[in-house]
């Protein structure tokens, strides 16, 4: 007999050899019917896996906090999908079909791409299939009859993937009646077990992402164990295409990107720029306030510089190529803290110059991949906004409680409320993403918790997830469609300042090594930018708003004093246009409302004779008429008090 330690702390004793889907049965045949898969000793397993020692075992299902119990119902759902195109298309080869982390894809060479009709086609065979309650079983093969066996089923990409397995790994196929596939698994036990499932979308994609290669065919697809659940999804998914920030940044002409700057590099359009400008000054005005000095550094620096870092050995492979010039090799910057922690050597600091809070919008360059960077989210190019605090270690907890008060701040001028604290940690395990320096770690980790506690912070703690020099702070907000965003970090860092040998010196006259506290409130300025898009539709509050009020004129006789409004406005540091086109008045509102502006102001002859205007409220609609001065007042107010 073996014991098992489920995952309400219980024991269970079974014979060894006992599979994981005959102990879910003992435990309850309810449990059986839902269970997806299982974590053994921190080990994704198979239901079909066997145990045969002790273990601590916990039984997954989709709905599993753990995604991996999603991730088998998702990767069996896309075996059924490959079995399908395979009947109805018997020539089309078999790539890859992985699970991800919202369903499942499947790449197939095929001649054409799929269209609409096929897609129909392959959800009704793959019905068929899961209504045929097909039985799933592994088994295994030695490396030369694995090839063999895919050369015999005239899968190339299969064959390719098996040549390129490191000698000794375990080569394992699935098969589920006539269809088998090369997988590492793990599946459901039968095709049966999905109940709901919908094929997205199909694009595009060069195997194994690279463009030497050939152009399949990539179909996207979800599932669920029940209608419910998908309807829902689908839902969210609509509401997505609504938020979408790549299609409301064109819309309302705020970025645009263009293949001859090239891929990564959006371009601000007049309005995106307004609302930039509006946040750099926003967060650049905060910081002044407490204490923050502003310096401007170089996009461009000697590797050496990131080599005296560490971030040359822990990070180049997300930096662009280095530049030979002359006698020196450049790089544009992935971050700026090493410029920071040069220009606190510049000079001498005494123990009573601390804190020092060093403060820049900076352009950072990431080398990402063509297939990965998405509107202002994810670029090559990106604006931070960061600062580096340079404390004693008797500063570190009240800097702390300042950085996470800044935080709070900005989340209440913006509305956020939605959000959770993620003390984000090292993995033990990974040496080369993480400085190797266990006593550094446990100092950085154990402060940064206890000062969490301290400040009664309610946080939650994630491994591997820290900076490659120390552990963090990561905000991490909900968002409107359910996702988990990081936008604010805070840092702990006694790496950097050992590297950089800086020092102050103390009250009893000796060198001292100063601890550093990264932080950004904003992150990356495009990120954030992107994330307040979809977040507002691009309906964003007054304040920030690229046009805060459009005046339209009636007809062409009320233009002048439609300007005469614009200049008053203006006067008061209120962004205002006229449109003045010669269309009728519903078609300019109509146009201003799909444009997100705050405010209308409609001006005609009863307008004209009472110095008044119009009002029309993006949010209230028809407000009413209001003398010139009355709005003016209102709005100012609006603004200043940033009401949303």
């Amino acid at each position: 007999m073996v014991k098992v330690k489920l995952k309400d702390g219980s024991i269970k004793e079974v014979e060894k050899g006992t599979s994981i889907i005959e102990l879910a049965k003992q435990i309850s045949e309810g449990l059986a019917r839902v269970a997806t898969v299982a974590i053994v000793n921190g080990q994704v397993k198979d239901l079909r896996y066997e145990i045969e020692e002790d273990c601590d075992l916990n039984i997954l299902t989709f709905d599993s906090e753990d995604i991996n119990g999603k991730k088998a119902y998702w990767h069996t759902t896309s075996h059924i999908m490959a079995q399908a195109i395979k009947r109805l298309f018997p020539n089309v080869k078999l790539a890859i079909g992985p699970s991800i982390d919202e369903g499942f894809y499947y790449d197939f060479d095929t001649e054409k791409p799929f269209t609409e009709e096929n897609m129909t086609q392959i959800e009704e065979e793959m019905k068929k299939i899961i209504k045929e309650d097909l039985q799933i079983e592994k088994f295994v093969l030695p490396r030369d009859e694995a090839i063999k066996f895919m050369k015999e089923k005239d899968e190339p990409y299969k064959v390719e993937l098996i040549e390129d397995l490191p000698e000794g790994e375990e080569i394992s196929f699935y098969k589920q009646c006539e269809f088998t596939d090369l997988c590492a698994g793990p599946h459901l036990m039968s095709t049966g077990k999905v109940k709901s499932f919908k094929l997205l979308s199909s694009s595009g994609a060069y195997w194994r992402g690279s463009e030497k290669n050939k152009m399949l065919q990539r179909i996207y697809a979800i599932s669920f164990p029940k209608a419910s659940l998908l309807e829902e999804h689908l839902q969210l998914l609509e509401e997505a295409k609504q938020r979408d920030h790549r299609k409301i940044g064109k819309d309302l002409e705020l970025f645009m990107t263009h293949e001859l700057v090239g891929s990564g590099l959006p371009m601000y359009l007049p309005n995106g720029a307004t609302v930039r400008r509006i946040l750099e000054r926003y967060i650049l005005d905060k910081e002044v306030a407490l204490g923050y000095k502003h310096v401007y550094t170089p996009s461009l620096a000697n590797v050496e510089l990131y080599k005296t870092s560490g971030h040359w050995d822990h990070y180049k492979d997300d930096m662009f190529p280095p530049m030979k010039m002359e006698n020196e090799e450049l790089v544009l910057r992935p971050m700026n803290c090493p410029h920071h922690m040069l220009i606190y050597k510049n000079k001498l600091h005494s123990y009573r110059d601390l804190p020092i809070r060093i403060g820049e919008l900076a352009h950072d360059f990431r080398y990402e991949a063509s297939g990965s960077v998405c509107g202002l989210e994810r670029v090559r190019q990106m604006c931070q906004n960061d600062a580096h605090i340079f404390v004693r270690p008797d500063q570190i907890k009240s800097e702390i409680g300042e950085v996470i008060k800044l935080i709070l701040s900005v989340y209440k001028d913006f509305g956020f409320e939605n959000y959770k604290c993620r003390l984000s940690l090292r993995d033990k395990n990974d040496t080369e993403k993480y400085f190797d320096d266990d006593d550094m770690w446990n100092t950085a980790e154990s402060q940064l918790r206890q000062i969490l506690t301290e400040l009664n912070v309610n946080f939650y703690e994630a491994e591997g997830e820290a900076a490659f020099y120390g552990p963090k702070l990561d905000i991490q907000i909900k968002t409107a469609l359910g996702h988990d965003v990081t936008i604010s970090t805070c840092q702990l860092d006694f790496l950097l300042p050992e590297r950089f040998k800086l020092t102050y010196i103390g009250e009893d006259g000796k060198e001292h090594r100063p601890v550093v506290i990264h932080r950004a409130i904003l992150g990356s300025l495009d990120r954030f930018m992107s994330f307040l898009i979809e977040e507002t539709k691009g309906a964003f509050p007054t304040w920030l708003a690229p046009v805060q009020v459009q005046v339209l004129p009636i007809a062409e006789a009320h233009r002048e004093y439609a300007y005469s409004v614009k200049e008053k406005l203006a006067k008061e540091g209120i962004r205002v246009e006229v449109d003045d086109r010669n269309e009728k008045i519903g078609y300019k509102i109509r146009e201003a409302q799909l444009q997100k502006i705050p405010y209308m102001l409609i001006v005609g002859e009863k307008e004209i004779e009472q110095n008044a205007v119009g009002v029309r409220s993006r949010k209230d609609g028809d407000i009413g008429q209001m003398g010139i001065n009355e709005f003016v007042e209102k709005i100012t107010n609006e603004i200043k008090n940033y009401e949303r």
